[in-house]
């Protein structure tokens, strides 16, 4: 079978590739196309193909995330959408990871084969213009739902809010676990700590990945005022303005503001002693699945996916979301207690081997692709 994995603003690459090579390793004949990742090279594993086909152009001009860079992909986005309209004839089945218009790109899909789309955000949460962006980002994915034949989630909490809040028809939400980030264990090369987090030898807890205002960063560092022996870590790019939470965060926090390349990754995991997602809202997210990995134990927020995570052992739940009381208490007590945080450890090692391991997970795309084939 012939699979095409299409990550037109290379959005996910970690998931991208970690999709295909277990596909390509389930049998499958996998092509990833995408375009460069704008912030340096992806590790990819062998047995599939990669196509760099969207945005070619857009990749020299302007930075990362500039509007500059917004402009000249979207003045290539229609031609390259029609031009992978032709390419995708060659697929038995086309898998959209994300799109990068929706309202628009409903209408420029592939015809005569089936369409999946994986539903990462499951409905829109900070597009630009507020509330009315929102909407209208919103009434742009239902288009999308409703022109694919299938919608695949990642936990029942997805498949509940697309039955709910989009009106998707449920014989076509399929839910299939995001998978643990193995691939990150068996790198090539890994790097060090980076050098403003070198010293200390005491606990540390670790809050990951691209800064945004829905992941809580607020509410952690005012949970953390009057924490004493341990360190907070906060790393990640910023997509919001951190200065006024950096000025007003209590001692023992210390701030790394930039992209994380892979080779970095390792090091911070396995320094932390704790990994923390005080999410206000999310359906699953990458980094939990990247402490997974690496068998760390987590500190999350009771929403979304997360409490179907926690249910395999792999994590305590602070309940309710955003509030510094519940979360500070339950910091003091895991960072006080090693027995609790490998108990967590153990059964995120669990997880990562069982059900949320990718042989697995490929399988059961697999198994819709050929329902959907033979339908």
């Amino acid at each position: 079978m012939r699979v095409d994995v299409v990550d037109p603003s290379a959005y996910t690459p970690p998931y991208d590739h970690a999709l295909c090579a277990g596909l390509a390793r389930a049998g499958a004949d996998v092509r990833l196309i995408t375009s460069r990742f704008p912030y340096g090279g992806v590790p990819w594993r062998s047995g599939y193909a990669v196509q760099e086909r969207f945005y070619r152009g857009a990749a020299v001009v302007g930075r990362p995330g500039s509007r500059l860079r917004l402009a000249a992909k979207l003045a290539q986005h229609v031609p390259d959408m029609l031009g992978y309209r032709s390419a995708a004839r060659s697929a038995d089945a086309v898998h959209f990871q994300w799109l990068t218009v929706p309202p628009l790109d409903a209408r420029l899909l592939p015809l005569g084969r089936p369409l999946v789309l994986t539903a990462h955000d499951v409905l829109a949460r900070e597009p630009r213009g507020g509330r009315l962006g929102r909407r209208l980002a919103r009434a742009g994915q239902r288009r999308l739902f409703d022109r694919v034949d299938a919608v695949v989630v990642h936990s029942e909490h997805g498949r509940a809010r697309l039955l709910r809040d989009a009106g998707v028809e449920p014989g076509k939400v399929h839910v299939i676990p995001h998978g643990a980030f193995a691939h990150l264990l068996d790198l090539p090369e890994e790097r060090p700590l980076p050098q403003e987090l070198a010293s200390g030898d005491g606990p540390v807890a670790l809050f990951f990945g691209l800064l945004r205002p829905y992941k809580g960063l607020d509410v952690l560092l005012e949970a953390w005022r009057g924490i004493t022996g341990a360190e907070l870590w906060v790393v990640g790019l910023p997509r919001m303005d951190v200065a006024p939470l950096r000025a007003a965060a209590p001692p023992g926090v210390r701030f790394v503001e930039r992209y994380v390349a892979d080779e970095e990754i390792p090091a911070l995991f396995r320094r932390a002693d704790l990994v923390v997602l005080p999410y206000r809202e999310i359906d699953q997210s990458g980094v939990l699945f990247t402490a997974l990995a690496f068998g760390r134990p987590l500190l999350l927020s009771a929403v979304g996916g997360f409490p179907e995570v926690a249910a395999e052992g792999a994590a305590e739940l602070v309940s309710p979301p955003g509030d510094p009381a519940a979360l500070h208490a339950a910091l003091v007590r895991l960072l006080a207690d090693p027995a609790a945080r490998e108990r967590l450890a153990e059964g995120a090692r669990r997880a990562a081997l069982g059900r949320f391991g990718w042989d697995a997970i490929a399988r059961r795309h697999l198994d819709l692709y050929r329902g959907l084939l033979d339908r």
